[in-house]
């Protein structure tokens, strides 16, 4: 768990992920360790990635679907792409 309290899209990431990673790693060496909890951009997703092995989105692809209804599928892939595309710059 990457933040205490609600999880949703947020603007800022502000907890400590690198010190809640080490944690991770040290405890259970041997598995991936993914971060979410408020990633809607790919800056945030690279950074999260830059400490872990994967970013999770969720949120922001629910406010997609709840803004879109039936035409929801064109846009999260949209915005999916536009995310992992970002993650390929890496």
């Amino acid at each position: 768990m990457s933040s205490l309290g609600v999880t949703g899209v947020r603007t800022e990431i502000t907890t400590d992920i690198g010190a809640m990673v080490s944690l991770v790693r040290r405890a259970i060496p041997d598995i991936p360790c993914t971060v979410g909890f408020g990633i809607s951009t790919s800056e945030q997703a690279k950074k999260m990635t830059s400490l872990t092995d994967e970013a999770i989105v969720g949120s922001a692809i629910i406010k997609i679907l709840a803004q879109y209804g039936k035409d929801a599928p064109e846009h999260v892939g949209a915005y999916v792409k536009s995310m992992t595309d970002a993650l390929r710059e890496l």
